[in-house]
């Protein structure tokens, strides 16, 4: 993958230098800079699930390689989505896609190697489904993926703190999980600055994702806030086209975030 050498006018910038989008997700992973990392992940849930594989292709033309996978169980959320078949078929598309899989059910550690067999990524676990944060982020991690962490709109971010050394990468949801399509809780922008300010003091690299509303007149406001990441669904894959919405949800990150 290639990194991005060009970006709209007008760049957020950082304690540390201008943020452009980069589309490299190993990069975006080893900056030593995080404050300075822009990436966006397109989620699959919006694609269309019956030529999901013309949408992954069109989204990859737009320069977009991360792909969001939102895993529901019915139970500890209110929905089900998909299980490892459905990432092995993503992951068959292409090696390109990096395979950032959010696992909203009950037992994580139950699952987790089944979707990293799948062709996952990355696996992020909510702290409210395990015991020991710690051991379960080890468990993880001897998978040999990359590791995230979230957390309910509700729980505390402060949940996620004791493991922040450890992990890759910690998960802002700014909507209830469980159903797309819900507005933007602006309030969750607290826990964003909270973890910027965690991550500038203890010079970590953990990139800090956002998921839940984002569309070309919220996404301003997570990257102003310090988001890394953000993770959009029907705002990629509405109308009026894939590429056409990638641009305008970039843009208007650095111009709103500026």
């Amino acid at each position: 993958m290639k990194t991005s050498t060009s970006s709209p006018k007008n760049p957020k910038t950082s304690a540390n230098g201008p943020v452009q989008f980069i589309t490299s997700v190993s990069r975006a992973f080893d900056s030593k800079h995080p404050d300075r990392v822009l990436t966006l992940a397109p989620s699959v849930l919006s694609a269309n699930f019956a030529n999901i594989e013309s949408d992954l292709k069109k989204m990859m033309r737009a320069k977009c390689y991360w792909t969001h996978l939102d895993v529901m169980d019915g139970h500890f959320v209110p929905n089900i989505t998909f299980g490892p078949p459905m990432v092995k078929s993503i992951r068959s598309v292409s090696p390109r896609l990096f395979l950032d899989t959010h696992l909203m059910i009950s037992d994580p550690l139950k699952y987790a190697e089944p979707f990293v067999q799948a062709g996952s990524d990355m696996i992020t676990i909510h702290t409210e489904t395990v015991d020991n944060l710690s051991r379960a982020v080890a468990s993880i991690r001897k998978l040999g993926v990359r590791v995230g962490l979230t957390v309910k709109p509700r729980t505390p971010i402060r949940e996620v703190e004791p493991a922040l050394d450890k992990i890759d990468m910690v998960l802002i949801m700014s909507v209830e999980p469980g159903f797309g399509g819900q507005g933007f809780m602006p309030n969750m922008l607290t826990k964003v600055r909270q973890l910027v300010a965690w991550r500038r003091e203890r010079g970590l690299n953990f990139l800090i994702q956002i998921d839940g509303g984002m569309n070309v007149k919220t996404i301003g406001l997570a990257v102003a806030a310090g988001v890394n990441v953000l993770v959009a669904g029907s705002a990629v894959f509405g109308p009026p086209g894939i590429a056409q919405n990638i641009q305008s949800l970039m843009t208007a990150a650095v111009k709103m975030g500026g």
